[in-house]
């Protein structure tokens, strides 16, 4: 589990191509490797990786068919920019929300314009995924967390603040880029909650829109 605040950035040193599927190597000169074991998991672009192997500014993970198809690894190569963020501690300051790194598309950012010192950033859903978003609700784009600032059909807006440009890949988003997106999880359990249980609860998606919870 993660939080989306993102530790450090680093790159793709190495894509190895074993069968169908990949082993990678992550290269970071910020990341703090002196807690890191193997088994561990790295958030990588949203995408959460189990170490491998590491050393003192790398680590190497293999990433599955599955992970291949469904997230932005499909197209990634040798030197591309990664946020990083390693699993969370109960100690841990949960700055961001309940981020499990698990993606569940790849969406394409719509349009990048300035906003004072901070920029709106308009990034497509598909429409399955639709239904998950509210505005000031929370979601992942390549492993940060950050807040949905308005919802319209097919988008969702997001004001990028200067700390999280400065920090993350985000510093070089650009129109017709792909990010990972992840909704958040709470909203795919409640949604699975109401399902599995409308009639026999008396809570079910009519009672959820008249008490406010659901978008009209």
């Amino acid at each position: 589990m993660f939080t989306g605040i993102i530790e450090a950035t680093g790159h793709l040193s190495n894509i190895t191509r074993l069968g169908d599927d990949y082993q990678v190597e992550v290269t970071s000169t910020e990341l703090d490797f002196s807690d890191v074991h193997l088994g561990d998991s790295i958030a990588t672009n949203g995408v959460c990786l189990t170490v491998v192997s590491f050393t003192e500014q790398s680590f190497k993970a293999d990433v599955s068919l599955e992970t291949i198809n469904n997230t932005g690894f499909k197209h990634y190569a040798a030197g591309q920019t990664v946020n990083l963020e390693k699993a969370m501690l109960p100690t841990t300051r949960f700055g961001g929300h309940m981020v499990s790194g698990h993606v569940d598309a790849v969406s394409h950012v719509q349009s990048v314009y300035d906003n004072g010192r901070a920029k709106d950033v308009w990034i497509s859903v598909p429409a399955e995924l639709q239904k998950y978003f509210v505005k000031k609700g929370s979601v992942t784009v390549d492993g940060i967390s950050l807040t949905v600032n308005d919802v319209t059909d097919g988008q969702i807006k997001l004001t990028i603040v200067p700390h999280t440009f400065a920090q993350t890949t985000l510093a070089k988003v650009r129109t017709g880029d792909a990010v990972n997106l992840e909704v958040d999880i709470i909203a795919r359990y409640v949604e699975n909650f109401v399902s599995q249980n409308s009639g026999s609860s008396g809570v079910d998606m009519s009672l959820l829109a008249r008490s406010g919870y659901l978008k009209k």
